[in-house]
């Protein structure tokens, strides 16, 4: 199938883009790496009035430390954050979450902001930024806020943007000495979307976890934070035993989604897997 008309602008500065947003309000769309917009408009599942290319917005790009945040422009592309040394050494577990992204190719052009504001409930990145307590910098004509990345995901591609607004950076805090960071998913092939996937934060003391933050993704229609997993781990040593009854905890508070290819039992029964095996490989 063939796209449905459009009109297309390329504006080269944020003034420019906000002008266009309050013109065509819902009619308009935001190209970046379009790995999933350009699928969409040509199913025609996609139909605005104008597709506003933001490329050219050299203040959206980059990859920086700011004091104790490491700030990542939204369109920075995705294999950018996967050959970067700010990257590896501050924000580890993206760096583990990027071979999973798709395929290189997809990576070249896909950018971290697109995969943040697309907020598909089975990508890698938006998990990793809520596990790793990013904050998204937002902004509008004459307005800029963040949002928390715990908050910002309100469901199956429903994000807190608003038509009038961009997502215009990623703060992520720096690691910190000693932390340690864990991420696996399980799909039905490399490069195909998580069945269920597990990021992981925490910090351990003599071989007991201080703290620990379960993302969990691919299991309901947004990234889960397993605020009781994480408690459940709390003082305890990683042991096969602690980690068993961490994933234990998971039957109360993660209720998965059904579809074609794998059960909502099933996928409660992965992301249990994945649980005790991220925790071992943390401890490790």
């Amino acid at each position: 199938m063939k796209a449905p008309p459009f009109l297309y602008a390329r504006p080269t500065k944020l003034s420019e883009v906000f002008d266009l947003l309050a013109q065509y309000e819902d009619g308009a769309r935001l190209l970046a790496g379009g790995q999933s917009l350009m699928a969409t408009l040509n199913m025609r599942l996609s139909a605005p009035d104008l597709l506003i290319d933001i490329n050219s917005i050299d203040e959206l790009n980059g990859i920086e430390v700011d004091g104790e945040v490491l700030r990542i422009g939204a369109i920075t592309r995705q294999s950018e954050l996967e050959t970067s040394p700010l990257v590896a050494r501050h924000a580890p577990l993206i760096a583990k979450a990027i071979p999973h992204v798709a395929h290189a190719a997809i990576r070249n052009r896909g950018t971290l902001g697109g995969s943040i504001a697309f907020a598909d409930p089975a990508a890698e990145l938006p998990a990793c930024a809520v596990a790793l307590g990013a904050r998204f910098i937002i902004e509008s004509a004459g307005e800029r806020r963040a949002v928390a990345a715990e908050t910002f995901f309100e469901g199956l591609y429903a994000t807190d943007l608003k038509p009038n607004e961009i997502l215009r950076a990623i703060e992520i805090p720096i690691a910190a000495p000693g932390a340690r960071y864990g991420f696996m998913e399980l799909a039905r092939r490399q490069g195909d979307y998580a069945l269920v996937g597990l990021a992981a934060a925490a910090t351990l003391r003599n071989g007991s976890f201080e703290d620990a933050t379960l993302v969990y993704f691919g299991a309901e229609d947004r990234p889960i934070l397993a605020k009781e997993v994480g408690t459940a781990l709390k003082g305890r040593p990683n042991t096969a035993q602690t980690r068993q009854a961490a994933a234990a905890v998971l039957d109360g508070i993660l209720d998965p989604l059904e579809d074609l290819n794998v059960t909502s039992e099933m996928r409660l029964h992965l992301a249990k897997v994945l649980t005790t095996r991220v925790l071992a490989g943390i401890g490790d």
